[in-house]
């Protein structure tokens, strides 16, 4: 069963305003159950067999202060990797610094200042290229067109979150999930197979993103796609579980093999895990 299998969680965050006052200015104050300081983390990991996560910056509660995946990264022993918020000019020695820390790429986030913000980042992708950081690319709908032409011009990784965040009313053929499933094909990207509630239109077990979901495991293999709670689910429209996503992702993905490489061996490999 998945709740006994590996894992390294590929997409969470830790957000702790006892610790790490949010700005007076931050667009977005998390409260309630989305307080997730990182010892909620290490405890909903242990009990889920979760051996190691992506902790990713957020740009509603923080920003560029990395303060919070900082400390984790510290305290984690090896058992985090860090997804950095940083501003499009960034020099490349603060890149290095942050790869030191235990980050290994930045995060680009569309569907919150939308595309126009990175259209002139491409020096950053060069410098990301050259240090061997990966993009990674948060984008709904159609706004994952806008950063094709970035993508084709810079030897950069990119991984894409969120399944790419289609529009399930639209249908498989929409342009921006096409444009993703063949940057899959071309073996260009990764995936995360994740953030379901971002995007369904369905409350849980999301059976709107089920053909999505089939269609980037075919397009990507499971060789590059990779799973994420997106725990603690901030701005979710309803409460959302770990065990029960874990479930859902496991009939999503039926076969054991293509489970474990999803789970365990593609981000082992992609964030560079150790045994």
């Amino acid at each position: 069963m998945i709740l006994q299998e590996p894992k390294i969680d590929s997409h969470c965050h830790v957000i702790d305003p006892a610790r790490f006052p949010y700005a007076a200015d931050t667009p977005y104050r998390p409260a309630g159950h989305e307080i997730a300081p990182l010892d909620s983390l290490l405890r909903t990991m242990d009990l889920h067999d979760v051996r190691h996560a992506l902790i990713v910056a957020t740009n509603s509660a923080y920003g560029e202060d990395l303060s919070p995946v900082l400390d984790a990264l510290a305290r984690g022993e090896g058992r985090f990797r860090g997804v950095a918020v940083v501003a499009r000019d960034i020099e490349t020695a603060a890149l290095a610094r942050l790869r030191k820390a235990g980050f290994v790429g930045i995060a680009f986030n569309s569907a919150f200042f939308g595309t126009d913000y990175y259209a002139t980042t491409g020096d950053l992708l060069r410098k990301l290229a050259d240090l061997d950081l990966f993009l990674q690319i948060q984008a709904r709908d159609a706004q994952f067109l806008a950063f094709l032409d970035l993508i084709a011009h810079a030897d950069v990784r990119v991984i894409v979150d969120h399944c790419g965040r289609p529009d399930p009313a639209i249908g498989l053929d929409q342009p921006g999930f096409q444009a993703l499933l063949a940057l899959g094909r071309a073996g260009r990207a990764h995936v995360k197979i994740s953030g379901f509630s971002q995007f369904s239109r369905q409350r849980h077990p999301y059976a709107d993103i089920e053909p999505y979901v089939a269609a980037l495991l075919a397009a990507f293999t499971p060789a590059a796609c990779v799973w994420g709670s997106d725990w603690p689910w901030l701005r979710a429209p309803e409460r959302i579980d770990y065990a029960p996503l874990l479930q859902r992702l496991e009939t999503m993905v039926p076969d054991a093999a293509d489970r474990r490489a999803v789970l365990w061996d593609t981000p082992r490999r992609l964030f560079g895990f150790g045994a």
